[in-house]
């Protein structure tokens, strides 16, 4: 947990390793800090002496991406939650990205985390969250779930912010696949306006292809589901000598893809976030794919990152 004599800012660090495969979870925000396999760094993270860049690795919850105003309504009651993207104006990727996680179990291949969300005024439901994190032979594999823990029905949503990268090879170059066939128009707040399809323009990667300059802050839906119901993201280099896979389970129907274009110095367009999503930006006043949680129900939904041609 130290850094010389100072604590680093992502709090304590949990490494686990097997196969090849090697992963660091931290304690401040829950997520994902490293994952490499074989020595490869295929996640775009950070170090253990700074804080974490733009939600790398972070876990979105109870919702993801952005509410217009912090404002919404469940039930007959109107709520308001902090401003968390005042520039916008919009509340932003939940409650529980910058607070501390507890160890509630750990082998040298996982670690099991977890963190109970008080009632607030914005949000007054409580929620126990945990998340088993584990590599092996196929990668990387997250397993999370959320219960309620209040008396009445919670809205909810969930997502990952993982950053994504190949050796050697820049956004720009990076082929991709994205098997959602329509995406979700912005407007100048990056909120949620309307949805269009894919097919026939540059926002179509339902078959894999460059990036290019395309500027992406995308959410894709409608997803193409493989036989077991889950979907996933591929990035490949130009010519298919690596690759690395984002694969989430059916609970997630929502892909958002970001190419890093807001953020400065060397991490500009320097790898892909790729969040698997339950439901799209301002679910919680559209109601689009909304969770509701009934009292002591639990939602679980698994998602990881697999390295290969």
């Amino acid at each position: 947990m130290e850094n010389g004599t100072h604590p680093s800012p992502s709090g304590a660090q949990w490494t686990i390793a097997a196969d090849g495969h090697e992963a660091v979870v931290v304690e401040v925000g829950g997520g994902l800090r490293t994952y490499r396999h074989d020595g490869i760094d295929y996640l775009d993270g950070y170090a253990a002496d700074e804080l974490a860049p733009g939600s790398a690795g972070h876990v979105l919850a109870p919702w993801p991406n952005r509410i217009r105003d912090g404002v919404y309504t469940f039930g007959d009651r109107s709520f308001q939650l902090d401003l968390t993207e005042p520039a916008r104006h919009n509340a932003i990727h939940g409650l529980v990205n910058w607070v501390r996680w507890q160890l509630v179990e750990q082998s040298p291949e996982s670690v099991t985390i977890g963190y109970e969300l008080p009632p607030s005024p914005g949000y007054p439901w409580a929620l126990r969250l945990r998340s088993r994190w584990s590599v092996g032979t196929d990668g990387l594999r997250a397993e999370h779930e959320v219960t309620n823990l209040s008396g009445e029905p919670a809205p909810f949503g969930f997502s990952v912010h993982p950053y994504l990268q190949l050796p050697k090879v820049g956004v720009d170059e990076l082929t991709m696949r994205v098997p959602g066939r329509t995406r979700v128009l912005l407007d100048n707040r990056l909120l949620p306006v309307a949805a269009t399809e894919v097919a026939g323009t540059e926002y179509d990667f339902t078959a894999p292809r460059a990036i290019g300059d395309l500027v992406l802050d995308v959410a894709f839906g409608d997803v193409v589901r493989d036989d077991d119901g889950g979907s996933a993201v591929t990035l490949a280099a130009p010519d298919g000598s690596v690759a690395v896979h984002v694969w989430a389970d059916r609970e997630f129907g929502w892909w958002q893809v970001f190419t890093g274009d807001t953020l400065t110095g060397e991490r500009h367009r320097r790898s892909v976030a790729v969040e698997p999503m339950t439901c799209p930006a301002d679910a919680f006043r559209s109601g689009r794919d909304l969770i509701t949680l009934a009292p002591g129900e639990t939602w679980r939904g698994s998602w990881g990152i697999r390295p290969g041609a």
